[in-house]
């Protein structure tokens, strides 16, 4: 059987009830203006969010309109729209679909641009998340600050703005929330790695890999989300998120780097056979360079106490120049990379038994034996560089915290261990995560400007409340600040200081960033939120 390819055509890529609201607005709407912002944390200790994904987004949007909309034939595509449009209400509101009026969409198409005009900050900024913080023992109510602002150009599009929040709330809101958490572990890492005398931003920056690619919503997911990671590490195994990178923020080739390593069809190729596959794999296949080798398809720990002290293994592993990685996946992260201390030869596994002396140790204390290392000027071990180790199953935050927690207390340097982000992270949260919402908050009715705004009464802590008028974004203080409930000519008093500048307008960019401005950004702007805290 043969199946039909999906044309994506933009002007579908909406919720459906967009498709109702240009009829449903009163007559003599000229002008709507949205503001996006987060509105509430649900991440403990994250009280800013970082404005990323928006150039990507726009981007993306604007190729998608230009290949599935104004490039194709004005007949092809108002079937399309006519066809989804009578499919899905027909049933519901027969007349509707009757007297429905398409003239937006080829006065559009003849137009041949998006007339929106978007001003943000700049990418990298870290904003204020609205809702109840703790600040020196009290409860302080903050204001969430917008990131970008979002308007139609010109009056007979006025619809346009609110049609094209779905879309740009689907693009953005995850790439924002990675971003946000990639920065905390960062913070994370860095706190820990200073304690036990490691001092060096580059091996934290290589400590946080993503591994989040094939437990995300879709392939375009996954390259839009990763570099949020990228942002604070430099380490993924999403390779396209390097071509969207690339194509949408001038990205170098370098952007991504990731280090061969196997996986447990390799492995399980070889049998039991643990010692000639890491003979093979470190001699012969990568006889230099990084290799991760998944090292618990059977046992970890009888590959760390019998495979490796195998002197032809040590050896080959110590006259490589490169790093021969370790890698466990399965099991507790933390009593496997720092040390179970309740292991006994009476509660483990029956597969485990005769290792419960090295499962009390831990893998890092383990390849310091059998490898060596040395101490640093804080009195922290430092293993030998020709071995390391990875992990990237199941990490989190916490998990990272008490990961390092774990290493201090045994000794160890932190950034001993390789700590793998995958999906667990990346995709276990939704757009309230952070409360990112796109509202609208002013318009022109018949020549005459109005503040828009809404404030459910039932909604108690206030969350969905948003802004009024239009808005500005000013610094001071040491931080980003709303401005709100402006009318124009008030706008025009405090429009100097005004963070939020022009991105995007009818079709095109006036202003774009690199990502290394942005990267450069993220670590300005996380010291001066933070201050090192996490």
């Amino acid at each position: 059987m043969k199946f039909n390819e999906m044309i994506e055509n933009p002007a579908l890529l909406t919720d459906g009830y967009k498709f109702c609201h240009k009829d449903q607005y009163p007559v003599g709407l000229e002008w709507t203006y949205e503001t996006w912002t987060p509105r509430k944390s649900r991440i403990e200790g994250v009280t800013h969010a970082v404005c990323y994904g928006l150039q990507g987004a726009l981007a993306t949007l604007y190729w998608k309109w230009q290949k599935g909309f104004f490039e194709r034939p004005l007949e092809t595509v108002m079937e399309e729209i006519k066809e989804s449009l009578t499919g899905t209400f027909s049933v519901t509101n027969p007349e509707m679909v009757a007297n429905y009026d398409y003239s937006h969409f080829e006065k559009l198409h003849k137009l041949g641009y998006l007339p929106i005009r978007v001003r943000a900050l700049p990418e990298g900024t870290f904003v204020q998340i609205g809702g109840e913080f703790e600040e020196n023992g009290n409860k302080v109510q903050k204001s969430g600050v917008p990131m970008f602002t979002i308007e139609s150009t010109l009056r007979e599009f006025f619809w346009l703005t609110g049609y094209l929040e779905t879309p740009i709330s689907c693009l953005i809101w995850q790439p924002m929330t990675d971003a946000t958490i990639a920065d905390k572990y960062k913070r994370i890492l860095t706190y820990y790695a200073e304690l036990t005398g490691c001092n060096q931003p580059k091996r934290v920056f290589n400590q946080g890999g993503d591994f989040s690619m094939r437990g995300m919503g879709s392939p375009e997911a996954a390259y839009r989300s990763t570099p949020g990671h990228l942002l604070s590490f430099g380490g993924s195994a999403t390779i396209p998120a390097r071509n969207y990178l690339m194509a949408y923020y001038h990205a170098k080739p370098d952007v991504i780097a990731y280090a061969p390593s196997t996986e447990h069809s390799v492995m399980e190729s070889y049998g039991r056979d643990e010692k000639s596959a890491i003979l093979r794999l470190v001699t012969e296949v990568y006889p230099s360079g990084t290799v991760t080798i998944v090292s618990d398809t059977y046992n970890l720990w009888n590959l760390v106490d019998n495979v490796l002290t195998d002197p032809e293994v040590k050896e080959a592993i110590m006259s490589r120049n490169g790093k021969v990685n370790i890698r466990p996946d399965s099991g507790d992260p933390i009593r496997i990379i720092c040390g179970d201390e309740t292991a006994n030869e009476e509660n483990v596994d029956e597969r485990l038994k005769g290792f419960a002396a090295t499962m009390q140790k831990g893998l890092i204390q383990r390849l310091y034996e059998i490898f060596g290392g040395s101490e640093n000027a804080k009195g922290f071990i430092e293993v030998d560089s020709h071995i390391g180790a990875v992990y990237g199953d199941s990490i989190t935050p916490e998990r990272a915290i008490e990961i390092c927690k774990g290493l201090m207390r045994k000794g160890f340097v932190t950034v001993s261990v390789g700590l793998g982000i995958g999906s667990y992270t990346y995709q276990y949260m939704t757009r309230d995560t952070l409360g990112f919402a796109l509202k609208g908050t002013a318009e022109v009715m018949n020549g005459e400007f109005k503040v828009i705004y809404k404030d459910p009464a039932t909604d108690s802590d206030k969350f969905k409340k948003s802004q009024k008028g239009l808005v500005a974004v000013v610094f001071e203080d040491g931080d980003y600040r709303l401005v709100d409930n402006l009318t124009p000519e008030e706008y025009e008093k405090i429009k100097e200081r005004d963070e939020l500048r022009t991105v995007f307008v009818d079709g095109d960019f006036v202003r774009t960033q690199t990502f290394d401005e942005i990267r450069e950004r993220v670590v300005r702007e996380s010291i001066r939120v933070y201050d090192g805290k996490f």
